[in-house]
């Protein structure tokens, strides 16, 4: 298993916004692509900003391709979030997933 992992920050006003976006747009749409196991979204609030780190699990390299094609390190974002974020990574990392919870891997 592949665990796809970005950060991006918001201003704080932005936050929950920015979150269902995530939820009801973003991480509803990868559920079609074959290979796409789930995320994970981490958030940490401050004054004024909050950042967000998201974790995508697929079952392969080529299932992240089927989602962020074949130059598959860079970030894909939604037209809105692009509006709604005040910093974001370009890139996204992968990482083989060694160990995960139970009915997870």
């Amino acid at each position: 298993m592949i665990a796809r992992h970005w950060r991006g920050s918001t201003k704080i006003e932005k936050a929950d916004e920015y979150e269902a976006l995530l939820k009801s747009r973003v991480l509803s749409s990868l559920s079609s692509i074959d290979g796409y196991r789930g995320a994970y979204i981490l958030r940490r609030d401050s004054p004024g900003e909050a950042e967000f780190v998201v974790i995508n699990l697929f079952d392969s390299l080529d299932a992240v391709k089927r989602f962020a094609g074949e130059d598959y390190t860079v970030a894909v974002f939604e037209p809105e979030a692009k509006l709604l974020l005040s910093k974001a990574d370009p890139f996204a990392v992968h990482d083989e997933v060694r160990a995960a919870p139970a009915g997870k891997s």
